[in-house]
C-alpha cells in the first residue's frame, strides 16, 4: 500500500463527528467481564456478543473504524458472513490489536513492558489479508511512588515506534498507545508531567524510526487525577490541561489523537471530549476524537446479560453512547442527551 493510501486511512479513520469503537478487548477480559454479568464463557458468548456489536443499526454513522482481537477477527455472524465484511459493509474500517499484553519489566518493580513483537511482520501481512487496514499497539505507564522510570518509559516509546514502522511497511496505519494509567492517588498536575514526558519520548522514538506522522493515530489518555485523589478536577479543568498537554508535546503532523476511555464513567468521557472540542477546535492542528471501549460498550453488555431477547435493547444503548461521543466529537453533547439512556434501560 502506497503511504498516501496510508494517510488517507489514517484521515478517514478521524472523519468529522466519528471516533473509533475498540472492541478488542482479549478473550480473559472478556471473559472475566462475562463472569461479573452471569453470562458463560465460552467461545460462542463471545461471538455472540461481537456479532451484536458488529450488526448493530447505524453504527457506521458514528464510528470510522473498529479494532478487533485475534479471535473476532476470525469469526462470523449466524449466518456465516465474517465480521470483516460486516463492519466494512457498515462503511467501518477494520483493524487489528497486535500486541501480546503487558508484563512485568526486568529489574523495574511495579512497572510493565509490553511484549508481541516476535514474528509482527508475519501477523501484519496475515492481518492485511483478512481485511484489516490499521493496527494497535499499548503501553501501559504506572504513576507511583518512584515511578515512571525513565527506563519504563523510553523502552515502552521504542517498542511503540518499531511496531510503527512495521506496521506502515506492512500497509498499516498504526495506533500509538501510550497509556498513563489513571490507578494511583497523583494529582492532575503529576499526570500531566508524566504525560508530557511520555508523549515527547515516543515521538522522539518515532522520529528516530522513521515513522511518517501524517499516517498514523496516537491513542493517549486524558490528563485526569488519580482515582483515588482526594481531588478531582471538573471537566474544563481536564480539559484544559489536557489539551495544553498535548499542544508541547503532539506535533501537528499526527492527523488526528483519538482518546482511550480508560475506565473513565461513560458520561464522563462524553462530557470531557465535549469540552476540549467545543473551547479548542479553532486552535488545535489535529482532530480530537474517542477511541472508546467500556465507555461505549458497557451499558449494552449490562442489558444484554447474554440473553437473545436483550439484543435489541442492548443495540439501541450501544447505538446511543456511539451518537453521544459522536456529537462529543463535534462540540455538541450535552447531559440532557443521557436522558435516552434512561429511557432505554427503562424499557429493558
Amino acid at each position: 500500500m502506497s503511504m498516501q493510501a496510508l494517510i488517507d486511512t489514517a484521515k478517514a479513520m478521524v472523519a468529522d463527528g466519528k471516533g473509533l469503537l475498540a472492541m478488542d478487548e482479549s478473550n480473559p477480559t472478556c471473559n472475566k467481564r462475562f463472569e461479573k454479568a452471569g453470562i458463560p464463557q465460552t467461545e460462542d458468548a463471545r461471538r455472540s456478543y461481537r456479532e451484536l456489536i458488529v450488526t448493530t443499526p447505524g453504527l457506521g454513522e458514528f464510528v470510522s473504524g473498529a479494532i478487533l482481537y485475534d479471535e473476532t477477527i476470525r469469526q462470523s455472524r449466524k449466518d456465516g458472513t465474517p465480521f470483516v465484511k460486516v463492519l466494512i459493509d457498515a462503511g467501518i474500517i477494520p483493524g487489528i490489536k497486535v500486541d501480546a499484553g503487558a508484563k512485568d519489566m526486568a529489574a523495574h518493580p511495579g512497572e510493565k513492558i509490553t511484549e508481541g513483537m516476535d514474528g509482527l511482520p508475519d501477523r501484519f501481512n496475515g492481518y492485511f489479508q483478512m481485511g484489516a487496514r490499521f493496527a494497535k499497539w499499548r503501553a501501559v505507564i504506572a504513576i507511583g511512588n518512584g515511578i515512571p522510570s525513565r527506563g519504563c518509559i523510553e523502552a515502552n516509546a521504542h517498542a511503540l515506534a518499531r511496531y510503527a514502522a512495521l506496521c506502515q511497511e506492512a500497509g498499516l496505519v498504526p495506533i500509538v498507545e501510550p497509556e498513563v494509567l489513571m490507578d494511583g492517588e497523583h494529582p492532575l498536575k503529576r499526570c500531566f508531567e508524566v504525560t508530557e514526558e511520555v508523549l515527547r519520548t515516543v515521538f522522539n522514538q518515532l522520529y528516530t524510526q522513521r515513522v511518517a506522522l501524517e499516517a498514523m493515530i496516537l491513542k493517549p489518555n486524558m490528563v485526569l487525577p488519580g482515582l483515588t485523589c482526594p481531588k478531582q478536577e471538573a471537566v474544563e479543568e481536564v480539559a484544559d490541561a489536557t489539551v495544553r498537554c498535548l499542544l508541547r508535546a503532539v506535533p501537528a503532523a499526527v492527523p488526528g489523537i483519538a482518546f482511550l476511555s480508560g475506565g473513565q464513567p461513560y458520561e464522563s468521557a462524553s462530557a470531557r471530549l465535549n469540552a476540549m472540542n467545543v473551547k479548542f477546535k479553532t486552535r488545535m492542528p489535529w482532530a480530537l476524537t474517542f477511541s472508546y471501549s467500556r465507555a461505549i460498550l458497557q451499558p449494552a453488555l449490562e442489558i444484554w446479560k447474554g440473553k437473545k431477547t436483550q439484543t435489541e435493547a442492548a443495540q439501541q444503548a450501544l447505538h446511543h453512547r456511539a451518537r453521544c461521543n459522536s456529537a462529543a466529537r463535534r462540540g455538541r453533547y450535552t447531559a440532557g442527551m443521557e436522558k435516552d439512556m434512561e429511557s432505554i434501560i427503562t424499557k429493558k
